[in-house]
């Protein structure tokens, strides 16, 4: 099956530097990206994500799912997951953005934003059980979010739009030398999905 449709101009690195970002733009029509989000908001084991923040147990509005080809554990926030294994649609996207992007992936952590009220604060994607420098691909299903990177030393900020159905592959030392976050706006109403491919290492994927 074909899911490819135009995309934006991939090859252009959307940073100037000590880092790279690609954005690829929507891969699939608006119908498939549309049945997507349907079929995931209703058969993905959403949770809601935890944290502990300076000792205090926070729990959050926005959920999350962790599945992988492995049972791997997965540690961020001071909270450890165990991966689920992939389903039939998880591998079916994952083979999509893998064609697309060149790069193989064995987890998926997944983000389930119900509306603009739900973002993501300044980060990096530095966890031990990944690959170091590994690429990371983020496919959005849903409502268009505003994304940003801000550089760890001088604070330039890259702002980009991630459209229904589009893909933006970080990789290189991003994650070393960007933040980036989810801004919340007032203006969204509508829930989006984000499925972050990433690859734990293993002993034969160092």
């Amino acid at each position: 099956m074909n899911l490819f449709t135009n995309q934006a101009d991939a090859c252009k690195n959307l940073l100037p530097k000590d880092g790279t970002v690609h954005y690829h733009g929507p891969l699939m029509p608006l119908q498939t990206a549309n049945a997507c989000l349907a079929n995931l908001l209703s058969t993905i084991e959403w949770k809601h994500d935890e944290a502990i923040i300076f000792g205090k147990h926070i729990t959050t509005k926005r959920k999350v799912a962790w599945y992988g080809q492995q049972p791997f554990a997965y540690t961020y926030s001071n909270t450890t997951k165990l991966a689920l294994p992939f389903t039939a649609e998880l591998l079916q996207l994952k083979e999509l953005v893998q064609q697309q992007c060149g790069e193989q992936f064995n987890a998926c952590l997944l983000n389930l934003y119900h509306n603009g009220s739900e973002g993501m604060a300044w980060h990096s994607d530095a966890e031990k059980e990944l690959k170091k420098n590994g690429a990371i691909a983020s496919l959005s299903l849903g409502a268009e979010r505003k994304f940003s990177f801000r550089h760890k030393q001088n604070k330039e900020t890259i702002p980009v739009l991630l459209e229904h159905g589009s893909l933006l592959v970080m990789k290189g030392t991003t994650q070393t030398n960007w933040l980036h976050c989810l801004p919340v706006t007032k203006a969204v109403t509508q829930p989006r999905i984000n499925l972050t491919f990433r690859t734990i290492a293993t002993t034969s994927n160092p």
